[in-house]
């Protein structure tokens, strides 16, 4: 598993070591590992280090000192470097081992006619070159970047917008996201690679902010052993391959369990087909479908192993239920909706059920009568479920800060809430955060989230995660990681919903192979 750490955790980490007198050494590794990833990436770009040009935003305090002490190491192997020095507060160490290496250092002068032209000569020399080094904030900056260096970066990131000019390496986190929320302060210069110290930034990890970090690269400076439990977990390949339920000689189709859907309606009977359609891929025991006979009638032709009735969710004995997709103005489907939710059951909480979900006075449950519940909201529907618990937040709002609202959510519903984006993020009610970046825009179509409710309500039906504490939010994060592989087939053809379920045999295979 992945861990992510808030900036205050990482400090606290630190602090040992810096009291030790390790400071000096712990800024050397930092380095060290930052100039190995810039090497990585000038030879992926076919250009060796003698020669190459390389131009570091360097701001005040450590993150300033471990871009000029990178560069410095470029420096001394034949690379052309160019400091902008944004602050009179630049580490002094770092800034005389960076021109004793040859290094160039350019200052923003007081004036601001001189200081213009100063920044034309610096912009032509970053776009002539190889790599840009952001070094501009730390885990400490707070409120985005100021001026000079906004504009700066406002202009590097217009002239870097089609895609050319030179990969930018950003130095522990790119300049201007929050280190601990993943919320963006523009302007940010998008990175090609991320070198973070010592552990993982929570920020680094969630939306906004995943999507300008590119790859993430860990150094370890010799703090893992001081650090707390992890703020943020994302579970990487190998915790999918162990986490995917696989049946036993002697299981059969009751056993391996059952999983009830009440979706779709006359209006919409195309959620019901795709919900049925992703859980009986995922190979449970059975598929129990309730709703609309004519709808009924469809799932038998694309799936005829489903069982379909009309009957109500205290008939049948299933182990999970996903309750929601399509089921909109249809009274006897948010009778069952209803009653499935009232079950006691893990259950699916999705799209039209969302409305349904109790919540106390004041937006305070109260009680652990929703600890069953794993609730599916994209950023609107999340808008109008706080609203209902008292908290007026827009969707704009939700979508720049989505870990906040997804833990918020979870405290004042007292359920797991899975919510849904180019992160995807997974809070239970106590706190602990997944978060999953497993897929890719091509999944952003109609259709989509209900084969996401799918997976999830049959692999909750197939106990996966069973041996969990905290199992509701790892099958959530598991099922939001093999959706998210489904965009992996075939990446340059067209996509959509109606495709995704025949892809979940060949997913489900290549994490288990």
């Amino acid at each position: 598993m992945l861990h992510a750490y808030t900036a205050a955790a990482v400090r606290a980490a630190e602090q040992p070591l810096l009291d030790a007198g390790h400071g000096p050494a712990l800024m050397q590794r930092a380095a060290h590992g930052l100039a190995t990833a810039i090497l990585g990436v000038l030879r992926r770009r076919g250009r060796p280090v003698y020669g190459a040009r390389v131009v570091v935003l360097a701001g005040s305090g450590n993150n300033g000192g471990d871009a000029l002490y990178a560069g410095a190491y470029l420096a001394r192997r034949g690379a052309r470097t160019t400091a902008l020095l944004t602050s009179t507060r630049t580490h002094p160490e770092a800034l005389l081992a960076f021109e004793k290496a040859g290094g160039r250092i350019e200052r923003l002068p007081a004036d601001a006619a001189a200081a213009a032209g100063d920044v034309t000569a610096f912009l032509a020399e970053a776009m002539s070159s190889d790599v840009v080094v952001d070094g501009l904030l730390g885990t400490g900056g707070r409120g985005g970047l100021r001026e000079p260096s906004a504009s700066i970066v406002a202009q590097l990131c217009h002239m870097t917008a089609d895609g050319r000019g030179p990969a930018v390496v950003a130095c522990d986190l790119p300049s201007g996201i929050d280190s601990d929320t993943g919320e963006v302060h523009p302007p940010v210069l998008a990175a090609a690679v991320t070198v973070t110290f010592g552990a993982v930034k929570t920020g680094l990890v969630c939306a906004p902010a995943e999507q300008l970090c590119g790859q993430v690269v860990l150094v370890d400076i010799g703090v893992e052993s001081f650090l707390p439990p992890p703020d943020v977990v994302r579970l990487e390949t190998a915790d999918l391959a162990a986490l995917l339920p696989c049946p036993s000689v002697d299981d059969q189709k009751y056993t391996r369990g059952v999983a009830g859907i009440v979706a779709g309606s006359a209006q919409y009977p195309g959620a019901a087909l795709l919900a049925v359609a992703a859980a009986s891929a995922c190979g449970p025991g059975m598929v129990r479908y309730l709703g609309d006979p004519a709808v009924q009638a469809a799932i038998h032709l694309r799936n005829p192993e489903a069982v379909c009735s009309a009957g109500s969710p205290p008939d049948v004995r299933v182990q999970a239920w996903l309750a929601g997709p399509g089921i909109d103005g249809d009274d006897g489907q948010a009778r069952r909706a209803r009653e499935a939710m009232s079950s006691g059951l893990p259950t699916v909480v999705d799209a039209g059920a969302l409305a349904l979900v109790e919540v106390g006075a004041g937006g305070a449950k109260g009680t652990d009568g929703n600890a069953h519940l794993v609730l599916t909201p994209h950023a609107g529907e999340l808008s109008a479920l706080l609203a209902r618990c008292g908290v007026a937040t827009s969707r704009a709002h939700i979508e720049a800060a989505p870990l906040e609202a997804a833990r918020l959510a979870a405290r004042l519903t007292g359920a797991v809430v899975l919510l849904k984006g180019p992160t995807t993020v997974v809070a239970a009610p106590d706190g602990r955060t997944f978060t999953q970046a497993d897929g890719t825009p091509r999944l952003g179509t109609a259709g989509s989230g209900d084969t996401l409710a799918g997976i999830l309500v049959a692999l909750l039906a197939m106990n996966a995660g069973r041996d969990k504490p905290d199992c509701l939010a790892v099958v959530a994060a598991l099922a939001a990681a093999l959706h998210g592989r489904l965009a992996h087939q075939d990446p340059n053809a067209p996509l959509n919903a109606g495709m995704l379920a025949a892809r979940i045999p060949a997913a489900w295979a290549a994490l288990t192979r």
